[in-house]
């Protein structure tokens, strides 16, 4: 499936060393002013080339928008995006046409295809991720209008923790560090996985600050099975934790619930989200990034033909994948809210009466 979200729907296409990679958002409201160079600058935070911590490939990402605005806002119909590649080098896939590498979904794209584009993974790379920022950019800018605003940054990288979360330091880091006493250590473990010719895991950290109570469906479309959702369909996730997360198995009740007084909640152990539905307070996840599982080490894998081989991977690569893809979980949660707030529209009858009467 390449399509998510119910009243906000988009879908994706492009494949990582195809002419362009895009995307289709339906649901848009007419009026809403589409600011092209916040998408832009979206986009930019998540481009490939900016830093030594990232991949070398250089790409502009420059978004064009083909349909669905006119004079600067939506007109209600799909609006459509593309994102030309302009940087490709199939030359250095040659090595693996026959190969899986390991850690990939070469492997189980293949059994369930029987072909696969091994042109840097073809639609399974996380290049595809970038058409996800852009419609996550315009599902900024409706929650803009509603006060809802969504931030991340990286909480751990190889196993340093962050102890504190500052998300405007955040944004001025190169690498999203929320924490800048740990910066510095979290970049040398990077690099030095780098220049060990390997990879590191990472942490991302969401805040969805703002969002009014009552968002998400009982039963089957609760807010945090769909938060956890888009989360885990993002390249290399592993895990999701909302609120206290793993650590709520360890608590007893009483530590774990959260008490209430007339001005609000004391904690938010529960992350914002109490039976799938929103509750006022901030919407908290982590977001677990395994290794980048491109690496240049040599690995013993098999061929198409099941024979045993050793190879050694080229091409460029993130050395954490983590850190551009806390800018893909901000997209994918802005666009679950946004869908929500769409969604709850219809939840009371006194909102139906008062729009149409």
């Amino acid at each position: 499936m390449n399509s998510f979200g119910q009243k906000l729907k988009f879908s994706t296409f492009g494949e990582s060393h195809g002419v362009a990679i895009g995307c289709l958002l339906d649901g848009v409201p007419a009026g809403l002013e589409i600011d092209e160079a916040f998408i832009q600058g979206e986009l930019d935070r998540r481009k490939p080339g900016k830093s030594e911590f990232e991949t070398a490939r250089k790409e502009d990402d420059k978004v064009e928008i083909l349909s669905g605005v006119f004079e600067g806002k939506s007109t209600g119909t799909p609006i459509a995006m593309v994102i030309y590649n302009t940087n490709q080098k199939s030359k250095d896939y040659s090595n693996i046409k026959d190969i899986f590498r390991p850690g990939h979904a070469d492997f189980t794209y293949f059994y369930k295809y029987g072909i696969r584009d091994y042109r840097g993974g073809g639609r399974s790379s996380a290049r595809e991720t970038a058409a996800r920022v852009a419609a996550g950019a315009i599902a900024k800018l409706m929650l803009r209008e509603v006060g809802v605003e969504v931030l991340s940054g990286i909480c751990e990288v190889d196993g340093i923790k962050a102890e504190q979360l500052d998300y405007e330091a955040a944004k001025k880091s190169i690498i999203f560090a929320l924490d800048v006493n740990k910066e510095e250590e979290q970049k040398e473990a990077i690099l030095r996985a780098k220049n060990e010719h390997d990879s590191v895991g990472g942490v991302s950290r969401v805040l969805i600050k703002g969002a009014p109570k009552g968002l998400g469906q009982p039963l089957y479309y609760k807010l945090d099975a769909i938060l956890a959702d888009a989360m885990m369909g993002i390249n290399a996730v592993k895990a999701v934790e909302i609120g206290d997360g793993v650590l709520s198995a360890s608590l007893k009740g009483s530590q774990n619930n959260d008490e209430i007084r007339a001005a609000g909640f004391v904690t938010n152990h529960s992350g914002g989200i109490l039976g799938g539905i929103s509750n006022g307070e901030d919407i908290v996840m982590n977001v677990y990034f395994k290794p980048t599982p491109s690496i240049f080490k040599e690995q013993k894998t098999v061929t198409t033909e099941n024979e045993e081989v050793d190879f050694a991977l080229k091409g460029r690569h993130d050395p954490c994948v983590a850190i551009r893809g806390t800018i893909v979980c901000e997209a994918m949660a802005a666009l679950v809210v946004a869908d929500m707030l769409l969604l709850n529209m219809g939840s009371k009858m006194d909102a139906f009466v008062r729009y149409y009467k």
